[in-house]
């Protein structure tokens, strides 16, 4: 086992009690969907303004940065052998603080061998983003293994590798809900949906797509949502999204489309629920979640097929849906209906996940650059921001800062 850890590592609490904020502790922020109420969020920067560090950050990865009490924690993949032409890799968990941007620690957990599948250009050795709690860290990467550690980075519990085929590599986020880590296998066979157990790592189910998909491959993260007292785990998959059971992985319901290599998580607003299909066309889905069974062709309100995103998710505010296709057509619907309020051609291309705050919509293009505009029924732009690096990753956020991980650093932003 290779670990490495600064000397300061025991002075945790002392990094974590120098910033008050809102935690980002999952993909997408407190609530799962990209919102912040965090206070005095900077509009405006460039690669020499309003940057209160750049951290310099080895190896690879698109694992987007996660926050809870002063410290941010990402994971990385680092070539054994610079010099090889397929080396194998480094899977690591990081900690940095994030008042100064200092790397705390770094833990390795597994190796990838110089045979791993073919990664797509638009992914990572370590694209799945960690979930931090109270209690500890958990880090995922696919097929290689998932494992818990503390938050000093002592390793709690590693799983074995999984033994399935993924296509262009893997990518889906867990969900950490009722004690269990919830995360899709949809690979070039096998298509479940797995829960482990948080403490010791060992299976509490999985619950088999029985997917009929031509193509089977999806990377999604799923969403949780809670009603009529009913925990559901949203799970969309390959021609297929499932509602299951968060205790128990049994099947609540289901709406069948036409899709594969799935990657926007699912949204939940007002009630209704807005699930994206992936390739070829895509189109938006919005379901309301009460059923049972196949609900296809009783509970799916509305579906549309224009300039919807392939790659990143949704952002709903007040009854308005607001997203970006991946060739840069930014999009206001109404949420009732799926009416378009507004289309405008933002520029660039887009893989990273939207923030919201203070009635401000930040969309981060794999450019660097990031776009703030208002969420309203009109289109106005407010700002245009560039980093120079490009960046799959989404944005976090806490009072006052921004946090941005590029293809070579981690940014903090500040006013």
């Amino acid at each position: 086992m290779n670990r490495t850890t600064c000397a300061i590592a025991p002075l945790l609490l002392l990094f974590a009690s120098g910033l008050h904020g809102q935690d980002w502790s999952v993909f997408r922020g407190p609530r799962g969907d990209g919102s912040s109420a965090s206070k005095n969020l900077p509009v405006q920067w460039s690669p020499t303004d309003n940057i209160a560090w750049k951290t310099p950050l080895p190896g690879q990865g698109w694992s987007s940065p996660v926050l809870r009490k002063g410290l941010l924690y990402l994971t990385n993949a680092v070539a054994k052998q610079s010099d090889a032409e397929k080396p194998p890799y480094l899977l690591n968990a990081l900690a940095i603080d994030a008042k100064t941007g200092k790397i705390i620690w770094t833990t390795q957990l597994f190796e990838e061998p110089s045979n791993f599948a073919r990664v797509h250009s638009k992914n990572s050795h370590a694209s799945p983003t960690p979930i931090v709690t109270k209690d500890g860290l958990f880090v995922h990467f696919g097929h290689l293994g998932t494992a818990s550690l503390t938050l000093d980075g002592q390793i709690k519990w590693k799983t074995l590798p999984m033994e399935y085929s993924p296509v262009h590599g893997n990518g889906g986020t867990p969900v950490y809900v009722k004690g269990g880590l919830i995360f899709s296998v949809d690979g070039q066979s096998k298509t479940r949906v797995i829960c482990l157990d948080g403490k010791t790592g060992k299976t509490n189910w999985q619950f088999d797509r029985e997917s009929t998909a031509p193509r089977k491959f999806s990377f999604s993260t799923p969403a949780v949502i809670t009603l009529k007292e009913q925990t559901q785990i949203i799970s969309p998959g390959s021609n297929v999204v499932h509602s299951l059971d968060a205790e128990t992985g049994q099947l609540i319901w289901k709406v069948r489309y036409d899709g594969y290599s799935v990657i926007p998580k699912p949204v939940f607003h007002q009630g209704l629920l807005y699930v994206s299909t992936g390739y070829d066309s895509p189109s938006l889905y919005c379901i309301d979640p009460s059923g049972s069974g196949d609900v296809t062709e009783t509970h799916v309100r509305w579906n549309i097929q224009r300039q919807i995103p392939h790659t990143s998710s949704l952002i709903l505010e007040q009854g308005r849906i607001f997203m970006i296709s991946d060739r840069g057509i930014g999009s206001c619907l109404d949420a009732g209906t799926g009416d378009t309020l507004w289309q405008q051609r933002v520029g660039g291309n887009f893989s990273s996940s939207p923030i919201i705050n203070n009635g401000l919509v930040y969309f981060t293009s794999e450019q660097g650059d990031t776009t703030v505009i208002k969420a309203s029924a009109s289109y106005e732009m407010v700002a245009t921001n560039s980093l120079g690096e490009r960046t799959l990753a989404s944005p976090a956020a806490t009072d006052g800062a921004i946090y941005i991980r590029t293809a070579g650093h981690l940014f903090c932003i500040k006013q």
